[in-house]
């Protein structure tokens, strides 16, 4: 029985130090991003291999969008602020557009020089993908919705959540990006775990 209870607890202690970030990861995230080949706003390609390295917040938006995306992209801008003002580097912003025959490259770089971005910047605006690919990107890794608008309407349901990826393309968390009546905007939480896994660096 000792020898067991002594196995036990080697055990616990290698899956502590093969977990040991100090960013707590949600019970139903831990998985890694699947493959995916999309465009950036500079019309280049853009996979899931060049997240490789680096700390990613990631949003899913739309230019037209009348209610939750500008209030989305102003509160990841004060994020990017924050980082910036702390000099971390290592890091970068991925938005998704849920809407991808609307917003061009060209459409959303207008959207976002609207918003008070530091220049340099890596904030990667997606697209070249048709709406099947997102509907399914979203649901399959990160258990949000994007539903096509109803008729007469160009408002495109989505989830309003910022997903934290770490260093190895895994997503740990996610945070509400705009406050709601339930939930409200956490730019301190998401911040301090931005500069945690940077300092930590790949595990």
């Amino acid at each position: 029985m000792r020898k067991l209870l002594f196995s036990v607890v080697i055990l616990s202690m290698i899956l502590s130090a093969c977990n040991s970030s100090g960013v707590e990861v949600m019970s139903r995230y831990g998985n890694e991003i699947n493959d995916f080949e999309v465009t950036d706003e500079n019309g280049e390609t853009f996979t899931r291999e060049d997240m490789e390295g680096k700390v990613w917040i990631l949003d899913f938006i739309f230019t037209n969008c009348a209610t939750v995306c500008p209030p989305m992209t102003s509160n990841m801008t004060q994020v990017v602020n924050e980082l910036e003002s702390k000099g971390i580097e290592d890091y970068g912003i991925l938005s998704f557009t849920v809407d991808p025959e609307t917003d061009t490259p060209e459409v959303m770089t207008d959207y976002l020089s609207q918003y008070n971005v530091p220049e340099g910047t890596e904030w990667k605006l997606l697209n070249g993908y048709d709406y099947d690919f997102i509907r399914q990107f979203a649901e399959k890794n990160f258990k949000t919705i994007v539903a096509p608008p109803p008729e007469g309407s160009n408002q495109v349901t989505h989830g309003i959540s910022f997903y934290l990826i770490d260093q190895n393309g895994k997503i740990l968390k996610d945070y509400s990006g705009v406050d709601t009546g339930d939930t409200s905007f956490q730019l301190d939480e998401i911040v301090s775990d931005v500069e945690t896994l940077v300092e930590e660096g790949p595990q």
